[in-house]
């Protein structure tokens, strides 16, 4: 069986309630997130409170907490370990920013996600701003780009996780690149 395989396995029998399964599947995909936590702090440029290891911690904290979700692959999981990981960002810049009353906000490297004429470093809650946005117009396209960004999937694994043809998120993810790269490089 394959690791995604296994992973589908062990979340299939996580959801029928059995325990046992839920720490076989964190074992497993531990260094995965641990990956994917350290991709979105290393491009930081303050000092952050969080690292790698107490973000997936808190990750598996929250996620092991949901039980009324019924997971259906993979892709899924992942998906909803990016809006986790996500929301723990924004949450921990939420409590710098008032500690320091405005100062300190994370910064994230834009690079993966492409975006043209955008700079460099982003402020995540400037990020996260943009994201709600977007959702206001387009949610699928706001999904994509956290689905990509947060959780660093590929397009067919997002294309999966949401059920969506891969031209479909091709097309979204193109949108959403453009119109974050205009939103967010607008000068204040």
């Amino acid at each position: 069986m394959t690791q995604q395989g296994e992973v589908t396995a062990r979340l299939n029998e996580w959801s029928a309630g059995d325990g046992a399964a839920e720490e076989a599947l964190f074992r497993e995909v531990y260094p995965q997130l641990r990956k994917l936590a350290h991709g979105r702090l290393c491009h930081e440029q303050v000092q952050v409170r969080i690292d790698t290891t107490e973000l997936v911690h808190e990750a598996y904290l929250k996620l092991s907490q949901q039980r009324r979700v019924t997971w259906q692959c993979r892709d899924q999981f992942f998906a909803v370990c990016a809006t986790v990981i996500r929301r723990i960002l924004i949450d921990d810049a939420k409590r710098r920013l008032r500690r320091k009353r405005g100062a300190g906000a994370i910064h994230v490297s834009t690079t993966d996600l492409d975006l043209a004429d955008m700079p460099r470093d982003l402020d995540v809650l400037a990020l996260d701003q943009a994201l709600v946005d977007l959702a206001a117009i387009r949610v699928q396209a706001a999904r994509i780009v956290e689905l990509r960004f947060f959780a660093g999937l590929s397009v067919d694994s997002t294309a999966a996780a949401l059920g969506l043809g891969r031209s479909t998120v091709i097309r979204s993810w193109r949108f959403a690149r453009s119109w974050l790269a205009q939103r967010l490089g607008e000068k204040p």
